[in-house]
């Protein structure tokens, strides 16, 4: 794929969205300690580029879908920082009314469809996604993320023969950070490139730099093409890393302090900070600015989240059956 020119505009984007995604987790992290969110809470701190690569490679009809640590896809997708943080605290106001919590993020209306607690389980959920919009014959494609640790479920080989079969518009993207919970790759595999599992299936795969906006961009576009072209799925192993444990509660003690020194070098918002910089775009202050604005943004998610009431007790009733079902296909 030749090589793209990426637009100022294109630049402000990432900047933002990352800026965006870093100070709401920083945020997060905070208020866990306060215990004002409470049950599990994994954070996206150092993986932000592989989102935001994403978001600017593909359309607002496709669809997302992922695991538990989806506080930035929520984000990126459009879900306001006010409902993301409302259901954190498990307001009646956040986007799964309060009752989904860290894991379990979603908005129709956005064509995010979660935030999943069971590893893998939103495989094939994402497989089924892109049969909808290849049976209603859009143009539209999902994106199904997982973790590393995920690719060793079963489903994920009946979901990989299965969209091949079917040539289903969808982009398997495994964001591989390295350690499954506290488990590192090496620990868990004999094959490391996790990359290679789809070529089992001779679907197109390949190996991503998930620490750049620009080289995620150019590889969810080219799947993206592929899935709109009606040549079927794509696995992309988008390697990254996360700052912070796996969950609030992990020390993250398996890991060296020069392994983490070493990743937060390639930090992807730098990287995109002095782009920007290095072209003449923005001045650091005008940046900083911007970092400013966006934690005024953060503030005000927090006090909309204290401020909204806890969902009422006939709310257990409900989302639990499709209230009109039911449906007729035409």
């Amino acid at each position: 794929m030749a090589k793209v020119n990426y637009s100022k505009e294109t630049y402000f984007k990432w900047f933002e969205e990352m800026i965006l995604m870093r100070k709401f987790e920083e945020k997060s992290a905070q208020l866990y300690g306060q215990q004002k969110i409470r049950g599990f809470c994994h954070l996206y701190i150092g993986q932000e580029a592989v989102v935001a690569g994403t978001m600017s490679a593909i359309t607002k009809e496709d669809s997302l879908i992922t695991a538990y640590r989806d506080h930035a896809h929520a984000l990126a997708c459009g879900i306001t920082p006010n409902a993301v943080m409302a259901e954190l605290f498990g307001k009646a106001t956040g986007c799964s009314g309060g009752k989904g919590g860290s894991m379990h993020m979603f908005s129709k209306e956005h064509n995010f469809y979660g935030g999943h607690g069971i590893v893998g389980g939103q495989i094939p959920l994402g497989a089924g996604i892109a049969f909808a919009e290849k049976y209603n014959e859009t143009k539209n494609l999902c994106v199904c993320y997982m973790g590393d640790g995920a690719v060793r479920q079963g489903a994920l080989h009946e979901t990989f023969n299965m969209a091949m079969i079917w040539k289903l518009p969808v982009i398997f993207v495994c964001e591989n950070n390295e350690y499954a919970m506290g488990t590192s790759v090496t620990r868990t595999t004999n094959v490391l490139d996790i990359y290679k599992l789809g070529l089992a299936y001779d679907m197109p795969s390949k190996q991503v730099d998930g620490m750049h906006c620009e080289t995620v961009h150019e590889a969810i576009a080219e799947a993206a093409e592929r899935a709109r072209s009606g040549n079927g799925p794509t696995f992309l192993e988008i390697k990254t890393y996360r700052y912070r444990g796996h969950s609030m509660s992990d020390p993250a003690k398996y890991r060296s302090k020069e392994e983490l020194e070493d990743y937060k070098l390639r930090d992807p918002i730098e990287r995109v900070r002095k782009t920007i910089i290095t072209k003449k775009w923005a001045t650091v202050e005008e940046l900083e600015l911007i970092e400013e604005k966006t934690e005024q943004l953060v503030l005000a998610a927090v006090e909309f989240a204290e401020n909204s009431d806890y969902p009422s007790a006939d709310a257990l009733y409900k989302d639990v059956y499709q209230e009109d079902y039911p449906f007729i296909i035409e």
